[in-house]
């Protein structure tokens, strides 16, 4: 029998399907998954099934300005089920991609088992999470500060102004405890090549009092989620895509350089000193972290245009015990 193939999970934004260049149409989107599809199937020619775990800001935050402009002709949609849609929307589109893509390059046939899955991914979640509190996760396009002050007034939107590039909308981002369907992505990872799951941070639910499930409004970090996907079954590899080739240190500063091997223990000495901002790097290297210190395997953090170098140890931020 040939030896089981190794796991990899692989987490990267929204961003990567929609930029902010971009005008944001359905085509746009999907020339966007077809350039993801090419590096995603390089991680499977390397010998490893896949996991592929998505970030959807950009994608919520047009379906919540979409159901703005209709509210008086459509009831608007609660935020976990805007979630959910673009589990399905975001899914279809890198599947079909990464089809193609797999088949292109002769890693997909029936012998090969190179299908490729979405799953909707429910995510339990503490309804007594300080975040519901405190919302932080920026979701959707920039606004002028007016037009913020209009959102917050009229829609009772919480803003927030990101690096000067405008104002978002900030929702609550808690922090995800279990992912309801993993033993379903266990058994669908058998016989497909690659699952696209907890697709957003997957979709929030909290346990009633009735002991019924439901949906709750928020968003859910994707590197969190991805990392509880990693860690639960047991992958052999952690990948964490960013805008950056290396994790650096003094980022943006004269002083900054880039590092090319990382403890956890040095990790969370970096987070305690301020080095990593929790709306930027901190949560991927908390993710990196998590699933270090769960199974003892590495992390690699890296930038999408180096990705096959960083996978050849050539490039990238590796993050050990």
């Amino acid at each position: 029998m040939p030896a089981p193939k190794k796991l990899a999970v692989v987490a990267f934004g929204g961003n990567a399907l929609l930029r902010q260049e971009d005008r944001g149409t359905q085509e746009e989107q999907i020339a966007r998954a077809r350039q993801a599809a090419r590096w995603l199937a390089e991680i499977v020619r390397y010998g490893y099934k896949l996991i592929v775990v998505h970030g959807n800001g950009p994608q919520v935050g047009n379906i919540l300005v979409q159901a703005e402009e209709a509210s008086t002709k459509i009831p608007p949609q609660s935020l976990d089920v805007c979630v959910a849609q673009t589990e399905g929307s975001i899914g279809f589109v890198l599947q079909q991609a990464i089809r193609n893509r797999l088949e292109s390059i002769g890693l997909s046939t029936p012998s090969t088992s190179g299908e490729v899955a979405t799953i909707l991914t429910e995510v339990e979640v503490d309804v007594n999470d300080p975040a519901f509190k405190r919302p932080t996760k920026p979701i959707g396009p920039f606004f002028t500060r007016y037009r913020a002050e209009a959102l917050e007034r009229d829609l009772g939107w919480t803003m927030r102004e990101d690096a000067g590039r405008g104002w978002r909308h900030v929702v609550p981002s808690p922090r995800p405890l279990r992912i309801l369907n993993i033993k379903t992505v266990s058994r669908m990872l058998e016989s497909a090549a690659v699952v696209i799951a907890a697709g957003g941070g997957g979709i929030p639910v909290v346990r009633g009092r009735d002991g019924q499930w439901r949906g709750i409004e928020a968003v859910i970090d994707k590197d969190f989620a991805s990392a509880l996907v990693a860690a639960d079954l047991n992958a052999d590899l952690f990948v964490i895509l960013t805008g950056v080739p290396k994790v650096a240190l003094d980022f943006g500063k004269p002083t900054q350089h880039f590092i090319d091997r990382m403890t956890i223990a040095e990790a969370e000495q970096h987070l305690a000193d301020g080095q990593f901002p929790p709306g930027s790097m901190g949560p991927k290297i908390e993710s990196a972290i998590q699933f270090v210190r769960a199974t003892k395997k590495q992390v690699l953090i890296t930038d999408v245009d180096v990705l096959r170098e960083a996978l050849e140890g050539k490039n990238g931020t590796v993050v050990v015990a």
